[in-house]
């Protein structure tokens, strides 16, 4: 996938991600920019979860947005 679908990617699925992870701020989600490894990390951060739950609540969400996918 190339930058620019990344990016408008991203974009579009803020407001879902910003409904699931609220305590994520508009700056962690500008940081993050589609970056798994990077998003993985502000959740458990913001949320106070151990990385496997974070990425246990990535993969649902990504199970019920099948659309989006993450810069690797």
């Amino acid at each position: 996938m190339n930058e620019d679908r990344v990016s408008g990617n991203w974009k579009q699925f803020k407001g879902k991600i910003r409904e699931q992870w609220g305590k994520l701020t508009d700056d962690d989600l500008d940081v993050v920019a589609g970056k798994r490894d990077q998003f993985i990390g502000r959740i458990q951060e913001r949320q106070g979860v151990a990385k496997e739950e974070a990425e246990t609540q990535l993969r649902d969400w990504q199970q019920r947005n099948p659309d989006f996918r993450f810069d690797e």
